[in-house]
C-alpha cells in the first residue's frame, strides 16, 4: 500500500455499507468482488492484515455453508466465495481498514482520507 496510491474499495455493489463508503470517498475506485474477485496476492495482503476477520462469518452465505466448507482457511474461503468477504475493505493514506463503522470513519478522518464532520 502506498501512501500516494488513490484510495480504493473492495466490496460488493448491493452493499449497503459500501455504498456508504463510496459516497463518502467519491474519489475511490471501487471494485465488486463477486464480479472482479481478487487475486491470490491481493487476497494475500488483506488476509496479512486483517486475518481470519477477512471473512464474514455472520453473512447468510456463511451460514449456507456445509461445515466441511467453513472448515477452509480464510484464503481458501474467499478465493472460492469472494461474497464471504467483510465489507468494504478500504486501501486509503498508505493503511488499510475493514468495514465501515464509526472507528473506520475516525480513522480515515485522522489519515486525510475522508473530510473532517461537519
Amino acid at each position: 500500500m502506498s501512501d500516494t496510491a488513490p484510495p480504493a474499495i473492495y466490496g460488493l455493489a448491493n452493499c449497503d455499507s459500501c455504498r456508504a463508503a463510496r459516497k463518502a470517498m467519491p474519489e475511490a475506485s471501487f471494485r465488486d468482488v463477486r464480479r472482479d474477485p481478487l487475486s491470490a496476492q491481493e487476497r494475500a495482503q488483506l488476509l496479512a492484515r486483517f486475518g481470519d476477520a477477512l471473512v464474514n462469518r455472520a453473512a447468510r452465505s456463511w451460514r449456507a455453508l456445509d461445515p466441511e466448507t467453513q472448515a477452509l482457511d480464510a484464503d481458501s474461503l474467499l478465493a472460492a466465495h469472494p461474497v464471504l468477504m467483510k465489507r468494504p475493505a478500504i486501501l486509503a493514506a498508505g493503511q488499510a481498514f475493514l468495514g465501515w463503522t464509526a472507528q473506520t470513519r475516525t480513522a480515515l478522518r485522522a489519515a486525510g482520507a475522508l473530510p473532517p464532520e461537519d
